[in-house]
Order: C-alpha cells, then structure tokens, then sequence
C-alpha cells in the first residue's frame, strides 16, 4: 500500500531550525516531482517548496525562500525540508506529497513560539 509518512515537526523557538523528513513506502518516488505544503487552521493549504525527480530543480514560495531547502535522496526512497530561521508564521501542518496525483501524507506539526 502507497504511503507517505511526514516527520521532524515539533516545538521550536522563533530564529530556530527544524529538518522534516518524508519517507515514502510501496511506491518508488523518484519518479516524481514532490513537494511541501502546510496548512494553518482557518487559512487553504499553501505552497512551501517542489523539486523534481533529478533533485536539481527546486522552487520556494517567497515566503520561504532563502530560509528553506528542499532536498532528496532517492536512494533511500525520502525527501526532506530544511528549515532555518523559523518564524512563528511558519507554524501549520507540514505535508509531503505528489502534486500530480494530488497525493499527500498525514502531515507533521510545527509549531514556532518563544
């Protein structure tokens, strides 16, 4: 069965750094062009960053450009997002998933607050 499974989310103080991973199982991702979204409650999901399948074409949402960094590693089947100097704007529901088949994991929490 296809899944994907988000984690790395947690508490962080403002200015803090945080590495989510998504690993994928049952399917072979690199194929794929993935991404990050998040979600806040109230508000639409959002864009945070892509990449494509070769990990040499990332994009970013301005309001994370510069701070995070999209990256995988199809060896071991996962991608990741590096996120640096977090503000507490940046906390939601982080999910991974395949824009074109409009499929996403459960997502993890990060939450930004001193």
């Amino acid at each position: 069965q296809a899944r994907l499974a988000e984690s790395g989310g947690g508490l962080v103080q403002p200015g803090g750094s945080l590495r989510l991973s998504c690993a994928a199982s049952g399917f072979i991702l690199s194929s794929y062009n993935m991404a990050w979204n998040r979600q806040t409650p109230g508000k639409e999901r959002e864009f945070v960053a892509s990449i494509d399948p070769t990990g040499r074409r990332t994009n970013y949402s301005d309001s994370v450009k510069g701070r995070f960094t999209i990256s995988r590693d199809n060896r071991k089947n996962a991608i990741y997002l590096q996120m640096n100097s977090l503000d507490p704007e940046d906390t939601a529901v982080y999910y991974c998933g395949i824009p074109r088949r409009d499929y996403w994991g459960q997502g993890t929490q990060v939450t930004v607050s001193s």
